[in-house]
């Protein structure tokens, strides 16, 4: 049961995944935010440990969740050809039920939507002897000159493979035959190297894809700030919650209705790029989530309640028209744009005067130091 401060408490991992679990009964997604060490990925592996049947030799002979960890990665490995130094290709685990039947169900096409949203470079599949190839398109006077093969860098790898899953998870929410098995996803940690802008990117077309279908429940869980604030922007109706792991125990608390946990994180990042300067317009966005949440904490009805201290404030209704014109709008996905000069002074102004009024414990968000004026 839960105590008066809406903290669960499960004496061991296994545990904790039979409670998500019961939760999907009623519920379409999860977010979970904890830091790193606290048990994400074996959460994760004990939640799809739970979905298994066996026969009597112990034969798995059904499964229902399709999950993203760091075991996924691992299901790709480079051989880097030592001997001759040019055919170095990504070799897939094809033993993994995860690659099953994928041969008749033009992967290139899917994965390629994905993948062009974040990178530049080519690749073709062998589904003969399970390698994947990659190669950048070089030209030269106006003629396509031959490929030359390229070991990726880990960054892009990484998107490679998180752009496999997606498409994967496509054709699980298609129901296509060799996937129709899936009732689950579990994703933890997919952007754990990307920058911010593209963990904006990589939460949202997440999102889009999972509110395409009512039918496959999933839970995401990251240490990654940006990313879960995002998620939570983006599917409102989820369940959210904040773990963390007292000694032997783990402990799990509902932010559903209270100003949640990682928006504490948020607004030290917030402190610390406008400290820095490197400033961008989706910050004004995540700004304005953290005021509504306050204001709605403290009974507030409008995000300019919070901002203006008087009705003849003339500072405040400035600020507020700021807030809601340069928060309003997509992200700034795949080309980040930098906030003007003056749009960055003011926006200094508006966090300054939000941290000033709603004081924080300063230990955590090193308030001695000013925001740059």
């Amino acid at each position: 049961m839960p105590d008066r401060d809406n903290i669960q408490t499960f004496a061991n991992i296994d545990e904790l995944a039979i409670y998500l679990r019961s939760r999907l009964e009623d519920k379409k997604a999860i977010l979970i935010f904890a830091y790193n060490g606290t048990g994400k990925t074996r959460l994760s592996m004990a939640f799809k440990e739970l979905g298994k049947q066996t026969n009597e030799d112990g034969e798995v002979i059904s499964r229902d969740t399709l999950y993203f960890n760091a075991f996924t990665e691992d299901l790709f490995i480079w051989d880097n050809d030592l001997e001759n130094d040019t055919e170095r290709v990504l070799k897939m685990n094809t033993d993994s039920r995860f690659f099953s039947g994928l041969t008749e169900l033009e992967m290139e096409s899917r994965i390629r939507r994905f993948l062009n949203r974040y990178a530049d470079f080519e690749f073709d599949i062998d589904y003969t002897h399970g390698t994947i190839r990659f190669w950048r398109e070089m030209q030269t006077h106006n003629e396509q000159e031959e490929p030359v093969l390229i070991k990726i860098s880990r960054g892009e790898e990484k998107i490679f493979i998180w752009c496999f899953f997606l498409a994967i998870a496509e054709l699980a929410i298609e129901e296509q035959e060799a996937y129709n098995w899936v009732k689950y996803f579990y994703i933890d940690d997919p952007i754990s190297s990307l920058d911010d802008n593209n963990a904006i990117a990589v939460a949202v077309d997440l999102a889009r894809l999972l509110k395409r279908q009512d039918r496959i429940k999933v839970v995401i869980s990251s240490h990654h700030t940006l990313f879960f604030n995002v998620l939570c922007n983006e599917i409102k109706k989820a369940d959210k919650y904040f773990l963390n792991k007292n000694r032997d125990r783990f402990k799990l608390r509902n932010t559903n209705n209270t100003p949640r946990f990682y928006h504490v994180a948020m607004l030290k990042e917030l402190k610390r790029v406008a400290d820095s300067g490197e400033l961008y317009t989706y910050h004004f966005t995540i700004l304005r989530s953290i005021m509504e949440k306050t204001a709605t904490f403290h009974g507030f009805n409008n995000v300019g309640d919070i901002i203006k201290k008087e009705p003849d404030d003339e500072d405040g209704r400035l600020h507020y028209r700021y807030i809601q014109l340069l928060s309003h709008g997509n992200y700034s996905f795949y080309e980040p744009v930098e906030m003007l000069e003056e749009n960055k002074e003011i926006f200094r102004r508006i966090l300054r005067n939000f941290l000033d009024d709603y004081r924080f414990n300063p230990e955590i968000f090193s308030l001695d130091e000013e925001v740059k004026k």
